[in-house]
């Protein structure tokens, strides 16, 4: 039973990270459609080696969304050709009047019923629609969302069929005309089973794999989704004479390109190009200009930092309201960051460079009145820099990063900033928030980051200012936490200071964000590259094959995956019984000092009359996140294995929303846990998911699932039921400088691993970063607060609880080098550090830069 239920944690450890990592990808077939020409547009085939045959009733389903901002939505969503003789057809007519615009043809006649999503649904999220076909009824059903109609029909055919989507190319039922889609999660059911599966989740090639059977659809011009939210894509190139900027209008999705002579307007969601000459002859731009949209009063402003003045774009009459704007002896604002508050009617610019100069000065002009003043700020946290990105807010902006000095002067040692600011506009004052840890190598930021509070995160550009031939790289980071993650391809930049300038914007319209770079060469003519990335963005594209090679190979390692672990598992079950549960520690939390038995020579160690086994202490009414996750009843039962997958991410969730917070919304857990379903069939898991928990959460008294404040939440007497977690957090609380017994103490929650080691989600990276930086800076404080004289011993014990989190921190191998040196261990001492250097080469592909002289001398 033992060997059975360890298999049986394997599989579903394995199993759960495949599904979290299937659900946290975006994915699907994208469809071209009339923007492209006609054997240019897209074609799914379910079956390119013949048709498929299905005795009976049979249903197909599938998930839809349609492209925004597209000329003509007007086609065939998908075609059921039975023996080459009658088709069934769904299609797409925007020609009708009313709006119903779905329909059904059988044969070459419309069905009675047509109908359509509500509201925003086609275009915003992912739509089910399923068609049953009911061969003993004589008639079609018909499933769109949580409505439904049937017609009838009179089946002619034996029960083979050509199920085609888009365009095709098959037979008469030829046809060149297919609406602008998107089509993911394909399946072909029988008898209540899925016969056929089709995720259409590959990044690649013509082959769409079938992961029943493994019979590949096949794919003409096809759009992989998921390579859209990694790779930047290249949709447009402008080259004009002299200096050149850009702003962006998010309303209408279009990027504006500011020159001397005209404006260049670039559509984003049609990829298409207006050039409008100005009617008001040349616009000056020079070196230090920026240009903002106003979506408020729907206007292009042309910024004259140097110069204090601002001109107005009117897109009717084609004009500039200021072209004789001279330019000014150059105190120069290069790379500045600017950001528009409609709540003061005003345009705020940040910092900047010229002459040899950072600047601090924060600069506001309000456009009711036509004045600038610089603000006077009440604080001295921004310091002088460029090259940042701003992210604006409806009460001020974030500001993260830059390259500058604390004196504003070149000569003064310059360095990069990786500290992030909040500029509070009412207050006139900056609070600085964090500092990311110095990375292995220095960067700076593209102009704007995105800023999305709901979930306390930002996105950036990145490079390198020290490489001409650069690559931008965007970032996600948290504004609550010293963090962020690599997301999406690089973007090529080439980088000269005063020549080239980066900026990103978000499409909400679309789901993109839109990059831009512009580099001024020895013609003194500027190129602009615009790019863009469906969002969410992802970390890595891993390579897939829709071959049925492929599918079977991916298999074929799972499997060979789970093999080798039973019986390793077996193994040692069968042939050293006594290592098994070994790890096995005392009722979580545990308050006390950590038993570490010191090591006797061999001639003084006691020899035990019979074998002594130590016995762990039963586990009782507790809930176990440090290690592997573990709950058990009043009685010492272990009910954890009664977690499904889903279960327990959702129990994690809501339980980690509980104890920080007052609890989780449902709308926060569609976002999490069912991003990818419509709001109905979200409910519906989410009531399923509930109950199921509930009935595993009866099993210990104390503990419940409450949804009494509007807010999801687990309600727990942390008398009756002991959370290492909720421990941990009563230890580090109130951050106050821990005492050794604390660290002891802390210790012995966190001995049983990192928090949650056994389970991966996306949202919960950033409880686990937190934790592990938590625990750290506790052990490191504590080392500073003390000599190493005083406890050379427990010093060493401390970093290594510090190596257990961080492998490679610096700090905790000085601390223990030091320690073992005082003690006279010069030997474990050396090897230490050559552990550490060894193990610091392995991770950053480079030396460690100290040798041990310095380590015991700094």
């Amino acid at each position: 039973m033992k060997f059975r239920s360890i298999l049986f944690c394997i599989w579903s450890i394995i199993l759960s990270g495949i599904i979290s990592e299937v659900q946290a990808q975006s994915y699907g077939l994208g469809f071209e459609s009339f923007e492209a020409v006609q054997d240019k547009r897209t074609s799914l085939d379910l079956s390119p080696d013949g048709a498929i045959c299905l005795d009976g009733d049979f249903e197909l389903s599938f998930e839809l969304s349609f492209l925004r901002n597209k000329k003509t939505y007007f086609g065939y969503i998908v075609r059921v050709i039975g023996d080459d003789q009658q088709n069934i057809d769904l299609i797409y007519d925007n020609s009708s009047v009313n709006h119903d615009h779905f329909k059904l043809i059988i044969g070459e006649q419309f069905s009675p019923t047509a109908f359509d999503f509500q509201g925003d649904d086609l275009f915003a999220k992912w739509n089910r629609i399923t068609l049953r076909f009911q061969k003993q009824k004589q008639q079609i059903t018909v499933l769109y969302g949580n409505r439904s109609f049937s017609q009838p029909v009179k089946y002619v055919t034996k029960g083979c069929y050509k199920i085609l989507f888009g365009a095709n190319q098959y037979k008469e039922f030829r046809t060149t005309d297919v609406p602008p889609m998107k089509v993911r999660n394909v399946e072909l059911r029988q008898d209540g089973r899925v016969a056929y599966n089709w995720p259409l989740n590959e990044t690649d090639g013509v082959k769409a794999a079938e992961e029943v059977k493994q019979k590949a659809a096949v794919a003409a011009n096809p759009i992989w989704i998921k390579k859209l939210h990694y790779e930047w894509k290249l949709l447009q190139t402008v080259t004009l004479k002299g200096y050149v900027r850009v702003g962006f209008d998010e309303k209408s999705s279009n990027v504006f390109v500011v020159g001397q002579d005209s404006l260049v307007r670039f559509s984003v969601a049609g990829n298409r190009v207006v050039t409008m000459p100005y009617q008001s002859g040349k616009q000056p731009v020079y070196v230090d200009n920026q240009v903002l949209f106003d979506a408020g009063r729907n206007r292009l402003y042309n910024i004259f930092l140097n110069e204090k003045q601002v001109s107005v774009f009117d897109t009717v009459s084609r004009s500039w309201d200021k072209s004789d704007v001279p330019a000014q002896l150059k105190t120069y604002y290069l790379q500045a960051n600017k950001f528009l508050s409609p709540a003061d009617s005003s345009i705020y610019m940040l910092g900047g460079y010229g002459h040899l100069a950072y600047k601090k000065e924060v600069q506001r002009y309000h456009l009711p009145s036509g004045t600038w003043q610089q603000v006077a700020l009440k604080d001295s946290v921004f310091t002088p820099r460029y090259l940042a990105a701003l992210g604006a807010t409806h009460g001020g902006a974030y500001v993260i990063g830059g390259y500058g000095s604390s004196t504003g002067q070149q000569m003064l040692n310059p360095r990069n900033w990786y500290d992030l600011l909040y500029f509070d506009r009412a207050q006139r004052t900056f609070r600085k928030i964090y500092e990311l840890k110095v990375p292995k190598e220095d960067f700076v930021f593209g102009n704007s980051m995105i800023i999305n509070e709901q979930d306390s995160s930002y996105y950036a550009l990145i490079f390198p200012k020290h490489q001409f031939s650069s690559e931008l790289q965007l970032i996600k980071g948290s504004l609550n936490r010293p963090e962020f993650k690599l997301v999406g391809s690089k973007v090529p930049y080439q980088f000269i200071d005063i020549e080239s300038f980066a900026d990103l914007f978000y499409d909400k319209a679309n789901g993109r964000f839109v990059a831009v770079t512009l580099y001024r060469d020895a013609n003194l003519q500027t190129k602009v590259a615009i790019y863009s990335l469906y969002a969410p963005p992802l970390e890595s594209l891993s390579p897939q094959t829709a071959s049925t090679a492929g599918s079977s190979g991916r298999s074929l390692w799972i499997i060979g995956v789970l093999f080798v672990a039973a019986l390793l598992v077996y193994w040692l079950y069968r042939y050293m019984p006594g290592q098994l549960g070994k790890q096995k520690a005392t009722k979580a939390p545990v308050v006390g000092p950590v038993q570490e038995p010191e090591l006797l020579p061999v001639a003084e160690q006691p020899v035990p009359e019979d074998e002594v086994v130590e016995k762990a202490l039963p586990y009782k009414s507790c809930i176990l996140l440090f290690g592997n996750l573990q709950l058990y009843d009043e009685e010492g039962n272990e009910i954890t294995k009664q977690f499904s997958p889903l279960v327990k991410e959702l129990f994690l969730v809501i339980l980690l929303y509980s104890i920080r917070w007052d609890g989780i919304s449902s709308e926060k857990l569609k976002e999490l846990l069912w991003f990818d379903k419509p709001s109905e069939s979200a409910r519906n898991n989410r009531s399923v998911n509930i109950a199921k928990l509930k009935a595993i959460l009866d099993k210990m008294k104390y503990c419940q699932v409450s949804k009494d404040t509007g807010y999801w939440k687990i309600k727990i007497d942390f008398e009756k039921v002991e959370v290492d977690y909720m421990h941990y957090l009563t230890l580090l609380g109130n951050r106050k400088l821990l005492t050794k017994e604390s660290i002891i103490e802390l210790a012995s929650i966190t001995k049983r691993g990192n928090f949650l080691s056994n389970v991966e989600y996306e949202w919960l990276d950033s409880f686990k970063s937190e934790i592990s930086n938590e625990i750290v800076d506790a052990y490191l404080r504590y080392a500073a607060s003390i000599k190493i004289a005083d406890d050379p011993e427990f010093l060493v014990k401390l970093a290594n609880y510090v190596f257990y989190f961080d492998p490679v921190n610096e700090e905790a191998m000085i601390l223990k080098c030091k320690a073992l040196a005082h003690l006279g261990k010069h030997s474990l001492a050396k090897t230490t550090f050559e552990n550490f250097a060894r193990e610091y080469n392995r991770i950053y592909g480079e030396d460690f830069r100290k040798d041990m002289p310095e380590v015991l001398h700094s």
